[in-house]
């Protein structure tokens, strides 16, 4: 059989059950966990800004990893190794931002760039973007990223090293926990970068 062009896949994680979808062009969404894998679904296929992908109809679900493009299923492998706490980056996953103007694509260019461990600001990305003093509007890109971890939102943080907001599952808490991951703690008294097994 040959893999699906287009489609939709969940993916079991020591994080939970994470989704994906894509296009022929590559991933248009990743959803981080759920309450359960019916829930990680439901947010992933509901439509986003008033329509349906149609990666996300009900009949594209990819039940086996066998039938995902080579791209989606190394994805799917690096999300495993991630949640298992190996050193990750997802820089060679393709992305297909549909509907995404330049000032965001900017922003999440730049966000693709923070490594495994490293953070910034909302401030300091829009600088990076091209966009100084937009810091505001950067977070709210971030807010919107339709592909966390590949897209690291996670990795951007308020002044002060403070967590800023999180629009997954668990807001500032999942955010929290991907960074603890990645041995880095966040807040006023944090050490700039603590690194520490699980």
């Amino acid at each position: 059989m040959r893999p699906a062009a287009i489609g939709y896949h969940l993916v079991e994680t020591r994080l939970g059950v994470v989704g994906i979808a894509w296009s022929e062009r590559g991933l248009t969404r990743l959803q981080l966990p759920g309450r359960d894998a019916a829930e990680t679904e439901r947010l992933l296929t509901m439509p986003r800004s008033g329509f349906h992908n149609p990666e996300c109809r009900s009949d594209a679900r990819v039940i086996l990893e066998a039938l995902l493009p080579p791209a989606m299923a190394g994805l799917a492998a690096s999300l495993k190794r991630y949640a298992a706490g190996d050193v990750v980056d997802f820089d060679e996953v393709p992305v297909h931002l549909r509907g995404v103007g330049e000032f965001r694509r900017a922003v999440y260019r730049e966000a693709r760039a923070i490594r495994f461990g490293d953070v910034t600001t909302y401030g300091e990305l829009a600088e990076r973007a091209g966009h100084a003093g937009a810091a505001r509007e950067t977070g709210q890109a971030m807010g919107s990223n339709p592909c966390p971890l590949v897209i690291p939102c996670h990795r951007i943080l308020a002044a002060g090293r403070k967590p800023g907001g999180f629009s997954a599952p668990g807001g500032v808490s999942t955010k929290t926990r991907l960074l603890a991951l990645e041995g880095v703690r966040i807040g006023p008294d944090a050490a700039a970068q603590t690194r520490f097994a699980f």
